[in-house]
């Protein structure tokens, strides 16, 4: 088993110290002291407590993520990572626990799902679990940390000869500077079995946020309460996949609708089958800017809420305006080739 390696910030609250015992539990782990004299990481395991300010900062975390890019670009290649977080007030859990894995992702650092546990000011939060866990919102909240270490650290990538993947998109296929991106990864993934699905306008209504009970009830009955191509054709397809890859052109600095309302309603077939052995990726083009907010995005909705794991540096990304001018950034032809061999070894591993 790789060394366990666990950061915990000078101001960490009583809380946050108990979450990260938990988590830990009889483990042996090694304390990294601070962001000046950092261990090598790589190929590690890491566990990354953060304790957020009123104004929603973390000069410790910030300080630590600082140093790990100045190590270098592969700091964090092979390792693996899970957060634990603590607010004062019922803000900033999960737009930090977003930035932070897209930040960590970005070095090569993988999470599995549901790697976060976020514990607000007034654990409010966990209020939702006591309607199966006869506990108190402090318990229900250490317990599941506790629960994540023990699945953190005996989990381990699969091996997979020949991935199933599918690519999502609701794109026009003559002018979509993301769909041509997309089409340059694929053709570096030989030995693959890939499916395309395009989510047309229309064809997949949003979420209608069915009660648990009745999610549950349609879940059993393999279906959902709207039904369609959602039912018959997209959740099928991502219950048989090894990987999901997002295709997701900037719009707004925000998800498309029809892709956003396909992540709403993938909840029936969550409740029904977990996602931990289903990496995610994305392929993301912006007009101007932004990417980096789409696949935090993309991180939050998938990875942290719905379980997807996250292998190192899931998204390739690209700006690009006018029609066709991805086909001229200079090397991004190079680019969709390293992203289609990345995911090949990451997939099979």
């Amino acid at each position: 088993m790789s060394a366990l390696h666990v950061f915990v910030p000078p101001d960490a609250s009583s809380l946050l110290r108990r979450m990260v015992e938990k988590t830990v539990g009889q483990t042996p782990f090694l304390r990294i002291q601070n962001d000046i004299a950092l261990p090598d990481l790589r190929d590690k395991k890491l566990l990354i407590a953060v304790e957020i300010s009123k104004a929603g900062f973390s000069m410790p975390a910030a300080q630590l993520i600082t140093r790990l890019y100045d190590t270098g670009a592969d700091s964090l290649s092979g390792a693996s990572a899970v957060l634990l977080l603590h607010s004062p007030n019922e803000f900033y859990t999960k737009s930090m626990a977003s930035n932070l894995v897209f930040l960590l992702n970005q070095l090569g650092c993988r999470f599995p799902g549901h790697p976060v546990i976020d514990a607000t000011g007034s654990l409010m939060n966990f209020s939702t679990w006591q309607k199966t866990m006869d506990m108190s919102l402090e318990e229900i909240c250490l317990e599941n940390c506790s629960a994540l270490g023990r699945r953190f650290l005996n989990e381990y990538p699969n091996q997979i000869k020949k991935p199933r993947i599918l690519a999502l998109h609701s794109s026009s296929s003559r002018t979509s500077n993301t769909l041509m991106l997309w089409n340059m990864v694929k053709k570096g993934l030989e030995g693959c079995e890939i499916q395309e699905f395009h989510v047309e306008n229309g064809k997949v209504l949003d979420c209608i946020g069915c009660s648990f009970r009745t999610c549950i009830h349609f879940s059993k009955q393999h279906s959902c309460f709207y039904g369609g191509v959602m039912v018959e054709e997209i959740m099928p397809a991502i219950e048989n996949s090894d990987a999901v890859v997002w295709i997701c052109p900037n719009y707004n600095d925000a998800v498309s609708a029809n892709l956003t309302a396909v992540m709403n309603r993938l909840t029936a077939l969550y409740r029904r089958i977990p996602f931990y052995a289903k990496s995610m990726y994305a392929v993301i083009v912006s007009g101007n800017s932004g990417s980096d907010t789409l696949a935090k995005q993309l991180i939050g909705a998938l990875c942290v809420n719905k379980g997807f794991s996250l292998p190192p540096r899931f998204c390739i990304t690209a700006t690009a305006n006018d029609p066709g001018a991805i086909m001229h950034i200079p090397g991004v032809e190079a680019s969709a080739s390293d992203f289609a061999r990345l995911l090949l070894t990451e997939t099979r591993k």
